[in-house]
């Protein structure tokens, strides 16, 4: 009996050593992180040529959003 026990408790300690083992691996993910930088980075720059480009469109669409939102009838700074 005693015996047995101690088997299954040294397969349990084995079986927590390659678990361990296996989630302490970083494989691949330098790699990962690089691809999330240069999406993230293409991501902002697309915003940003937009925003250049349509600055008008934009300015227009936040003015618009903000005299809809405006319940005093205050002048907002920035638009016609």
């Amino acid at each position: 009996m005693v015996e047995m026990i101690n088997t299954a408790l040294m397969r349990t300690v084995m079986a927590a050593g390659r678990l361990r083992q296996r989630f302490s691996e970083e494989r691949g993910q330098d790699l990962l992180e690089y691809a999330m930088l240069g999406g993230f980075l293409a991501a902002g720059l697309v915003l940003l040529g937009a925003i250049l480009v349509n600055g008008g469109a934009f300015t227009s669409m936040a003015c618009g959003i903000g005299e809809a939102i405006n319940m005093n009838n205050v002048p907002l700074v920035g638009c016609p």
